[in-house]
C-alpha cells in the first residue's frame, strides 16, 4: 500500500484502444484530459497504449513466452492511480479492457505483508468514449472488476464522452483546435469530473483493514 508521505502522488493510465501507436484515438485524448487534471494537482502521471504490448490470455501475474504484461504490472504497481480509458464497443469495454481487467485477476491472491489486497491503498478512475447508456455500464463492469480486486473509487470517478450523431463526419477539437480521432471521432463530453476527489480518497486511505 503506498504511504501517505510529501512525496507526489503518481498516476499511470493504460488506454484500451484497440489502435496501436501513433494512430490517433478519443480513448487517448480523454486519458490525456484526465491526467491534465491531476498533473494541476501535482501528480506525476505516466501514460501507455495497451495495444502496443503483447499482453497474453490468462489470469497470472507472468504468463511467459513473451508476455509483456509483467512490465504493464510493474508500472501499476508503482503509481498511486490507475486510470483506465476505454472505448465502448457492442455495449462492452473494448477486448483490451477485458483482457487488462483479466491479467489483474491475478492480484487477487496477491497481498501485502498485513494481509491485505497488493492493490489496497490505490485510487482507480475509468474514462468511457462511446454512447452514454453504454459508457454508465461499462464503467459499471470495469468498476467492479476493479473493485474486486483490492482498487478505491472516489465519487463520481467516472469519465464519459458521448457519440454524437454526426460522429462520423465531424472531428472533436481537443485543447486550441487540435485535432483528435480514432476510432471515436466526433464526441461530445457529457460528464467531466475533476479529480481533486480522487486525490482525497488516496491521501487519506481507511487505517486499517476492516
Amino acid at each position: 500500500m503506498p504511504d501517505n508521505s510529501e512525496r507526489p502522488l503518481t498516476a499511470v493510465a493504460l488506454v484500451c484502444s484497440l489502435k496501436r501507436s501513433p494512430t490517433q484515438s478519443s480513448s487517448d485524448l480523454m486519458a490525456e484530459h484526465v491526467c491534465e487534471q491531476l498533473r494541476s494537482h501535482g501528480v506525476k502521471t505516466d501514460t501507455l497504449r495497451c495495444a502496443d504490448y503483447a499482453i497474453a490470455p490468462g489470469v497470472e501475474a507472468d504468463m511467459g513466452d513473451g508476455d509483456e504484461w509483467p512490465k504493464i504490472r510493474d508500472r501499476v504497481l508503482g503509481a498511486d492511480i490507475l486510470l483506465v480509458s476505454t472505448p465502448v464497443w457492442l455495449g462492452h469495454p473494448s477486448s483490451i479492457t477485458q483482457r487488462v481487467l483479466e491479467r489483474l485477476d491475478a492480484e487477487l491472491s496477491n497481498t501485502d505483508d498485513d494481509g491485505r489486497p497488493i492493490m489496497y491503498g490505490k485510487v482507480a478512475v475509468i474514462s468511457v468514449v462511446g454512447n452514454e447508456d453504454g459508457a454508465h455500464k461499462v464503467f459499471a463492469d470495469c468498476a467492479q472488476g476493479l473493485n474486486d480486486i483490492g482498487f478505491s473509487f472516489a465519487a463520481q470517478a467516472n469519465h464519459v464522452l458521448e457519440r454524437r450523431s454526426d460522429a462520423h463526419h465531424q472531428l472533436r477539437r481537443s485543447r486550441r483546435g487540435t485535432r483528435a480521432g480514432g476510432e471515436d471521432d466526433g464526441f461530445r463530453r457529457t460528464q467531466r469530473r475533476t479529480p481533486r476527489s480522487l486525490l482525497r480518497a488516496q491521501q487519506y486511505p481507511p487505517q486499517q483493514w476492516q
